[in-house]
């Protein structure tokens, strides 16, 4: 009996390191990128691998452009479409949790998950897509190293810049041009309204631009920008 409560101590102990390593290498990460733009993120390299199974010489549509260089409009319509609570809350809007717990209960199955900008960025930087509580933790706490270590404004370019906005298409500036033509500086309100509706589901509306429910998501973000507080 003592060697196997000796295992399990040591077992208990190499949990515990590991934990602790990822958690260092998480940290270590939040804080490179603080000062350093990322080049492919975890989302990207998921993706990519995806697009090379049919095509080995497929590449990513990228470039990354300063906050400064992004429209206002983008900016007005991402916050309306995904946080309107962004540059006050700290990192979780708990109420939009609820409200996709509830709607998780009604389903049955895991259909929402209430992510605030912070926590979409998280998942883009280092996570998967898939749909999972034990994800969702990982993201919580990378939540809080984004929200402790960066400023909203660095958090907000960094997601403008690295977020899926196609197939293959990531970033403000290669949506823009991919989409319209034109520079992420040049998106227009309607421009930028469009391309915020499609954060959800980016592949799906790639494929389907003239999706009803994008029209209709469209006119709603449009309402909502001129209350949308930027970083």
């Amino acid at each position: 009996m003592k060697a196997v409560g000796r295992w399990l101590k040591w077992g208990l102990l190499a949990l515990l390191a590991l934990a602790f390593a990822w958690l260092l290498w998480l940290f270590l990460w939040v804080m490179f990128w603080g000062s350093f733009n990322p080049g492919m993120t975890r989302f990207m390299e998921i993706r990519l691998a995806e697009l090379r199974q049919k095509n080995p010489q497929a590449q990513l549509r990228q470039q990354w452009v300063p906050y400064e260089k992004i429209s206002v409009h983008l900016k007005r319509a991402i916050i309306a479409a995904e946080d309107a609570k962004f540059v006050d809350h700290e990192g979780f809007d708990w109420e939009g949790i609820q409200k996709a717990i509830e709607k998780n209960q009604k389903k049955g199955r895991f259909v929402a998950g209430g992510s605030t900008i912070s926590q979409q960025l998280a998942k883009n930087l280092f996570l998967s897509p898939s749909k999972s509580y034990f994800r969702k933790a990982n993201e919580a706490v990378i939540t809080l190293m984004l929200e402790n270590l960066w400023s909203k404004q660095r958090i907000f370019e960094v997601y403008l810049n690295v977020i899926e906005w196609g197939n293959g298409v990531f970033g403000a500036e290669a949506a823009a041009r991919h989409y319209y033509g034109v520079s992420a500086a040049q998106l227009g309100p309607a421009q930028a309204a469009r391309l915020a509706g499609m954060v959800p589901n980016p592949r799906f509306y790639d494929r389907n631009r003239n999706a009803p429910g994008l029209g209709r998501k469209t006119a709603i973000i449009l309402a909502r920008m001129p209350s949308a507080v930027l970083p």
